[in-house]
């Protein structure tokens, strides 16, 4: 097991933003021995203008390359530390380095770690171990964070609801079929709907899912 293993058990296991933002301040931020870390992201985020001047892609290089590149950054590979006193002066940002929270191709939020000046700079392996906790918190966003529109496109209706509950009783499709007078090819197919809709490729992710996930159920009707 790695280091940043039970960080990232945690943040799979985070059924809220509150519990994943605790599990990465606390863990996360003893890890990477910063001053001040965070998970942000952008529909969340209400910014002063000087705040938004400071974090503009123009204005901020560090913000720039999360932008363009998707990728892990600290600004030491940047700018010079004397510019970046100019950029950012706040004595807890001698140091900063930050990671992209990625979802279907569009940076969502971003997650950062600082350090004060009498602290070592970050360093290429930092980099390394942000870019896999980076990773995690992406998937968790996009599973857990989702838009009204992407909720929507998994509900299950009434009659895929019942199918599931009838596959997470160990049901055949044939056996499914006869319970709900319908042929077993109509079972078939209403599956391979219900894997796309749910994301998931066997009986045994749709079942998990079911169980797991309620808000599926369409209008909240458990039939």
């Amino acid at each position: 097991m790695t280091i940043l293993q039970p960080l990232f058990q945690a943040i799979a296991l985070a059924k809220n933003e509150y519990e994943m933002r605790s599990h990465v301040v606390e863990i996360g931020g003893n890890y990477f021995q910063a001053k001040r870390c965070g998970v942000f992201f952008f529909d969340c985020l209400k910014l002063s203008k000087t705040m938004q001047l400071a974090l503009s892609v123009e204005y901020n290089p560090v913000a720039r390359y999360l932008v363009e590149r998707h990728a892990p950054v600290h600004d030491g590979l940047l700018v010079s530390p004397k510019t970046w006193r100019l950029i950012c002066p706040r004595a807890d940002h001698w140091h900063v380095m930050a990671g992209p929270i990625v979802s279907s191709g569009q940076l969502v939020g971003v997650v950062g770690f600082t350090r004060e000046q009498a602290m070592p700079a970050f360093n290429d392996q930092n980099l390394a171990d942000l870019s896999a906790l980076c990773l995690h918190l992406s998937t968790w966003s996009a599973t857990m964070r989702q838009t009204p529109q992407q909720l929507e496109s998994k509900v299950l209706t009434p009659r895929e609801v019942q199918i599931a509950q009838l596959v997470a009783q160990g049901r055949t499709n044939s056996e499914i079929g006869v319970e709900l007078w319908i042929t077993e090819n109509s079972v078939k197919q209403a599956l391979k709907r219900m894997f796309r809709k749910l994301e998931v490729s066997s009986r045994a992710q749709l079942t998990a899912q079911f169980v797991q996930a309620k808000p599926l159920l369409s209008n909240g009707v458990e039939k």
